[in-house]
């Protein structure tokens, strides 16, 4: 019997909660879009998923890809594949299940949030659910340094690209995109604001 640790890896507890809430079955064919190590792949590997992955870094696909050779040694290696999320080369509308996690704050500018967000939509599947944690100024506002547009200063002395309430309710208008869970927003205590978004892509 495994333990917890091994069944679910270092998950995303948002990403639990999703899970727990049915939103993410068997079956369903999975698009991590900036794995990193694969933390959040862990049980869905274990279990069975149809998982597809990429990251414009070689030793965390690499990561990844070790990871799924131990768990789901049928699934093929350009599942996992060294790509930037804004330049994916998986199939439009492929994935019942896109994860977006910790990756959209590392964005440039503007353009740059747009085009990763843009891939990352793109690969979901009308009826899909978009799983997003990003770091917001939400609750943090008076906490943050801006920089130049939205990139900001953070008191634990990183930088990153912050969204706010207004604007991902604004994009998410924009998507013609359905709010599947409310906005949630974990601030550490005067250091920064993770928010998790997400959304079910409406059907066509």
């Amino acid at each position: 019997m495994p333990t917890l640790q091994e069944q679910f890896g270092q998950i995303d507890i948002y990403l639990f909660d999703q899970l727990l809430k049915g939103r993410i079955s068997p079956g369903m064919r999975i698009l991590d879009a900036g794995c990193g190590g694969g933390r959040n792949l862990v049980y869905l590997l274990r279990e069975g998923y149809e998982v597809y992955a990429a990251d414009s870094d070689p030793q965390a696909v690499d990561g990844v890809r070790s990871i799924a050779r131990k768990l789901a040694p049928t699934l093929p290696e350009r599942n996992f594949r060294v790509e930037a999320v804004e330049d994916m080369s998986f199939d439009d509308a492929c994935a019942d299940v896109v994860l977006s996690s910790a990756i959209l704050h590392f964005a440039r500018d503007d353009a740059h949030f747009e085009s990763m967000l843009r891939g990352s939509w793109r690969v979901l599947k009308p009826g899909g659910l978009f799983f997003c944690r990003l770091a917001s100024s939400i609750g943090m506002e008076s906490h943050v340094e801006r920089i130049h547009g939205r990139r900001h200063r953070l008191p634990d002395g990183s930088e990153r690209y912050l969204v706010d309430e207004a604007m991902l309710d604004s994009i998410t208008k924009r998507l013609g995109a359905e709010v599947a869970d409310p906005l949630k927003t974990t601030i550490v205590r005067n250091q920064r604001s993770m928010t998790t978004w997400v959304l079910r892509k409406k059907q066509r």
